[in-house]
């Protein structure tokens, strides 16, 4: 009785151990296969295969998950391809991972003046410009190092201030402390605007040829004005199923149907 237990029990261990192996064997070559993916698909880029590059970069960010620069690849192969609306909007989601790549903003740009609707944005204080500005220059992870990096050593500074004899020393402790803090301060304002960006997305890009925006939700409504496709909107209201709200960069606001546009 109990030689067939150590039997059973040995037997069931084992399958345990080789179904964790494989597991463990499948795991390494699915990872191996999206590095794969990606040598791949930046291949068939440099060959001028911008479809099938477009393919696998899709392909990539579907199994791997985003990163900014798959997403600019993309943007590439679509401008390439002169898909500009979906150039615009893989640039765009690029730009929101990594807002401070100068690369990244200069298709963006390069592909928005391929667009037909010129857009001036309405002006606004300096300080809101000035405050975007800076918030972009950096990915939220630079500003997330830098803020841990600063108040590392805003609490160096304090330490020499408490404790160093030297007047000196506690002047340079103390001052660099303050300025310190207030490189925390900013660096977490400009990481919680770019989170808030991330999580709650409410921009997209039109990828209709052109669309009529009405007045109200309704095909019956008032038309307002057209609008062409790779321009950008802001969803003022999302709440209906085949109708949104949408406030263009100008100011401009009415209802287009939901599949006229793609969310950033």
């Amino acid at each position: 009785m109990i030689y067939h237990l150590t039997i059973y029990n040995l037997r069931f261990a084992m399958q345990k151990i080789q179904k964790i192996f494989t597991l463990f064997v499948f795991s390494l070559s699915f990872l191996a296969s999206l590095a794969a993916t990606k040598t791949e698909a930046d291949a068939l880029y440099e060959k001028e295969q911008y479809r099938d590059a477009a393919a696998a970069y899709e392909t990539l960010l579907k199994n791997e998950g985003v990163a900014a620069e798959v997403y600019y690849n993309l943007g590439n192969c679509y401008y390439k391809m002169d898909e500009i609306p979906l150039a615009v909007l893989n640039y765009e989601r690029a730009i929101l991972l990594d807002p401070g790549d100068a690369d990244i903003r200069a298709n963006l740009a390069l592909a928005r003046g391929k667009t037909i609707d010129k857009v001036v944005p309405p002006s606004e204080m300096f300080f809101v410009t000035w405050w975007r500005d800076l918030t972009n220059c950096m990915s939220i992870n630079a500003w997330i190092i830098l803020g841990i990096t600063a108040f590392v050593l805003m609490l160096i500074g304090v330490l020499l201030y408490m404790f160093m004899p030297q007047l000196t020393v506690r002047k340079i402790g103390v001052y660099g402390a303050m300025i310190l803090l207030v490189i925390v301060i900013v660096a977490n304002l400009a990481a919680v605007s770019q989170h808030a960006d991330l999580t709650h997305r409410n921009t997209a890009i039109i990828l209709a040829p052109s669309v009529t925006v009405k007045s109200s939700p309704s095909e019956t409504s008032t038309d307002l004005f057209l609008i062409h496709e790779g321009s950008k909107v802001e969803i003022l209201d999302g709440s209906m199923k085949d109708w949104k709200e949408v406030k263009f960069e100008e100011g401009k606001q009415g209802w287009i149907p939901v599949n006229a546009l793609e969310i950033i």
